[in-house]
């Protein structure tokens, strides 16, 4: 526990903000150190260049690589940034909950909690749908039917009973499957070398192929967001205003090349029609290039792929509720740990239920969907994170930004601008979905605030942890 300084004489500008109080409650020694922290974020955010082929198809290889080479420093570092600032200011596991909550009061950090949970519990139903995308390159069965619904589920349940076993056994399991995973992607980027024309790289797409910008901006987004997810995990993290930092930004370097080097390779080696960039294309690609043993590898290595993607998501939004609950925002029931692996099993019960109910779609209508709700959640996020920096500019922050707020001000600006692309290009059918999820979202808020007042459930009240934010002094201390 961290010493607690003397308080000032305002008390009202003492807030509560949760750290680890799950496990002052749990015993718990097993905590995420940084090697397996850099895979769950990897994981988090890619798992491999698994599903960005539709870039390609959607606007031709040109676009396809500048979108890829462009999009980290205009999404990705800005995102992560935050991140890094935020996590090691407020380590609990709230998350960006908590960051809402402090800069505009809880019925913004509600809402946060609603777009972030819901955004991603539907991404989390994308994996699978993935992963069977690639299988039925090697079993057509799966293609559709009830085959394809049966793999969906079995694959879903199970891959949740494994996040069940613990956030430890998960971080550690992300290693192995990134290294197997990849390893298919190194080696056809290596077996291409010889075979890259340089002048396929240029291309802007076939003639009579019509861009479509909803598909591409979508296919950049949903491959290199949710940097931000990590942060509901704060509380697992061995020492995380050390750990945070140095994880994010080996990730962010990680990821993006693990992107971008199989694109140029595969683009560079192979003339085939654009239309033929489906998600899952890299599989052919593979057999194209090297051999059908290649293309077995690389429908392995996205099985692996999947598995590590959906645990590391799956963790995230099982341990946001939690963290909602510590802080009193859900009630106490959604904190609950299970007695022999130490995990949330109501919030990951709850997250698997909502995957497998979206899972009938299809996988461009689930990533436009986890798209529009999380845009609605990093505008405000990047709001708060600004807010926060010129309504406590003295807060500890172990580690900060190195920008004045005109400039972070403009930092923030960039990646919102395109958020505001993104939510301008959705269909009908996603404005649909997610308005009807933002109202669940305000009368759920009003619903807890009925339910505190009545006392007709129970919220955490003791175990939180006092933080006093001013301009002179932070103290931090369990109540």
């Amino acid at each position: 526990m961290l010493k607690t300084s003397s308080k000032p004489q305002d008390m009202a500008q003492e807030l509560p903000v949760t750290t680890a109080t799950a496990t002052a409650r749990v015993p718990n020694t097993k905590k995420l150190t940084l090697i397996p922290l850099i895979f769950l974020i990897y994981f988090e955010v890619a798992g491999g260049p698994y599903g960005e082929e539709p870039a390609v198809k959607a606007a031709g290889p040109l676009f396809a690589i500048i979108g890829f080479m462009v999009f980290p420093f205009i999404w990705s570092v800005p995102e992560a940034l935050v991140t890094a600032e935020l996590s090691t200011a407020y380590p609990g596991n709230g998350g960006f909950v908590i960051w809402a909550d402090r800069a505009f009061g809880p019925f913004w950090g509600s809402l946060m909690g609603t777009w972030k949970f819901l955004s991603g519990v539907i991404n989390v139903a994308a994996f699978p749908v993935l992963c069977i995308d690639y299988m039925k390159q090697l079993i057509p069965a799966l293609g559709s039917g009830l085959p394809r619904y049966l793999a969906i589920l079995c694959s879903t349940l199970g891959l949740s009973f494994l996040n069940y076993t613990g956030v430890t056994i998960v971080g550690y399991a992300a290693v192995a499957l990134a290294a197997i995973s990849l390893l298919p992607f190194i080696l056809i980027t290596l077996i291409a070398l010889p075979k890259i024309r340089p002048h396929r790289w240029l291309s802007l797409g076939q003639q009579g192929v019509k861009k479509d910008w909803n598909l591409f901006f979508n296919t950049l987004f949903w491959n290199l967001n949710f940097w931000d997810n990590v942060s509901t995990l704060a509380g697992e993290v061995d020492h995380p205003q050390k750990t945070f930092p140095k994880a994010l930004f080996i990730s962010v370097i990680f990821t993006c090349l693990a992107y971008l080097f199989p694109l140029l390779a595969v683009i560079g080696a192979l003339s085939v029609d654009q239309t033929e960039w489906e998600a899952g294309f890299m599989a052919q690609a593979a057999e194209l290039i090297a051999g059908k043993w290649l293309k077995i590898f690389l429908e392995v290595g996205a099985v692996l792929s999947a598995i590590g993607l959906f645990e590391a998501q799956l963790s995230s939004s099982a341990f946001q509720l939690l963290g909602m609950a510590d802080i009193g925002s859900l009630p106490k029931f959604f904190g609950l740990r299970s007695k022999w692996f130490n995990t949330p099993w109501v919030g990951i019960l709850l997250s698997t239920s909502i995957s497998l109910g979206v899972s009938y779609m299809n996988f461009t209508d689930i990533i436009s969907s986890a798209n529009f709700l999380y845009s609605l959640s990093m505008l405000l996020e990047f709001s708060s994170f600004v807010w926060l920096r010129r309504k406590f500019p003295m807060l500890k922050r172990p580690y900060r930004v190195p920008l004045r707020l005109p400039m972070l001000v403009f930092m923030c600006l960039v990646p919102c601008t395109f958020l505001v692309v993104i939510m301008a290009v959705a269909t009908k059918k996603v404005y649909l979905v997610s308005a009807i999820m933002t109202v669940a979202g305000i009368g759920w808020y009003f619903l807890m605030k009925l339910c505190k007042s009545k006392k007709w459930l129970k919220f955490n009240i003791d175990g939180e942890v006092g933080v006093v934010e001013n301009d002179q002094d932070r103290a931090v201390g369990h109540l």
